[in-house]
């Protein structure tokens, strides 16, 4: 067994996408003891993390936006409203695959929103006093394609 342990450590180690395949192969074929469990659990436990960072980063990008269409108007851009539909559209997609991330996102929206003005600072050339100390816009806005500030 140490020397499959040691195949399946090399072949993690080499080629990814392979131990892939053959762990996908294993646990269909219900070859439980031949699985390399130290890897699959540390690639799930990571898929978790990777999750979670995903949707902090859309978050930021959706409340960077947002903020720049509501005290930049006369810089309003088509690219702005893109990125805007495009990371609503990731981070619903999040919340409909795994709705045990909504309180996450609940939990982590005041730190994302804090990231959110630091960037519109730098990006739009604004005082950072130029925006709200707290969020001006709710979890429901920030998600619903409809919503643009004025």
């Amino acid at each position: 067994m140490s020397s499959l342990k040691t195949h399946s450590q090399k072949l993690y180690d080499t080629d990814y996408w392979q131990w892939i395949q053959t762990t996908v192969e294993k646990l269909q074929s219900q070859d439980y003891t031949n699985v390399d469990w130290e890897n699959l659990i540390e690639e799930i436990a990571d898929m978790g993390r990777s999750e979670r960072r995903s949707l902090k980063s859309n978050l930021i990008v959706i409340l960077l936006h947002l903020l720049k269409w509501q005290y930049q108007p006369e810089k309003r851009s088509g690219s702005w409203e893109s990125s805007i539909i495009e990371h609503r559209r990731r981070v619903q997609e999040a919340l409909n695959d795994s709705p045990s991330l909504t309180p996450y996102l609940e939990s982590v929206f005041t730190e994302c929103y804090a990231q959110a003005v630091k960037q519109a600072k730098a990006e739009t050339g604004l005082a950072v006093e130029s925006f709200p100390g707290m969020s001006p816009y709710e979890i429901a806005q920030i998600i619903d394609d409809q919503f643009l500030p004025h």
